[in-house]
C-alpha cells in the first residue's frame, strides 16, 4: 500500500536523473496527508538542499509572509516542487529531470487528493499546463479533472519586490476559492 512516508523515503534515495548525483539533500515536500492545498514549486534552492525541506530560503520565507497575509497556514497545506533535487546553479529543471520526478508528484497527487493545486511560477504552471499563457496567473481553472491556482514564484518577488503584493493577493483569492469549495 503506497503512503507518504514511502514516497519521501522513496524520493530521499532516488537514482533516476543526474540531479541526485550533486544533491546534498532530497527534498520530497512536506505537509499533512488531509492538505485541501497543495503547493508545487519548481525546484528546491541552496538552503532546500541543505536542510532537505521545501522553500526554506528567502523564497520561503517570502511565500509564508504571502500565506500569513491570506489567513492561510503553512502547516495546513502540503508544499513540494517538480524536481525533488536541486539543479546546479539553480537554473530551471529540464524536461527530463521533470519527467524522472512526476511519478513521485503524481503519488504525492493522489495520496493528498486535494482540493485545489497551486501551481507557483512558469515551471510549475508549464507541467500542468503546457505552457504559462498571459493572464492564468490569479484565477482558480480545471485542467485534467484537477482545480488549478496558477500564480508567481515567490522567489519573482526578490527581484521585484512589486511582486510581493501580488502574491498575497493571489494567495487571498486562493483562500476564497478553497473556501466556496468546502469540504
Amino acid at each position: 500500500m503506497d503512503s507518504l512516508e514511502k514516497v519521501t523515503a522513496e524520493v530521499r534515495v532516488c537514482p533516476l536523473c543526474r540531479l541526485s548525483q550533486s544533491r546534498t539533500n532530497a527534498v520530497p515536500g512536506e505537509g499533512p496527508a488531509a492538505a485541501r492545498l497543495f503547493f508545487v514549486g519548481e525546484a528546491p534552492g541552496v538552503e532546500e538542499d541543505r536542510q532537505g525541506r521545501p522553500f526554506v530560503g528567502r523564497a520561503g520565507q517570502l511565500l509564508n509572509q504571502a500565506l500569513a497575509t491570506a489567513g492561510l497556514r503553512r502547516e495546513e497545506v502540503f508544499i513540494t516542487n517538480v524536481v525533488k533535487c536541486r539543479p546546479p546553479g539553480n537554473r530551471p529543471p529540464l524536461r527530463d529531470e521533470a519527467d524522472a520526478c512526476q511519478p513521485y508528484l503524481e503519488r504525492q497527487l493522489a495520496l493528498i487528493q486535494p482540493g485545489i493545486i497551486c501551481l507557483l511560477g512558469n515551471t510549475a504552471i508549464e507541467r500542468f499546463l503546457g505552457e504559462a499563457k498571459p493572464g492564468i496567473r490569479g484565477k482558480l481553472m480545471v485542467a485534467g479533472g484537477r482545480r488549478l491556482f496558477p500564480t508567481i514564484h515567490p522567489a519573482a518577488a526578490i527581484y521585484n519586490p512589486g511582486l510581493e503584493k501580488v502574491l498575497g493577493i493571489h494567495l487571498t483569492r486562493l483562500r476564497d476559492e478553497l473556501e466556496r469549495l468546502g469540504r
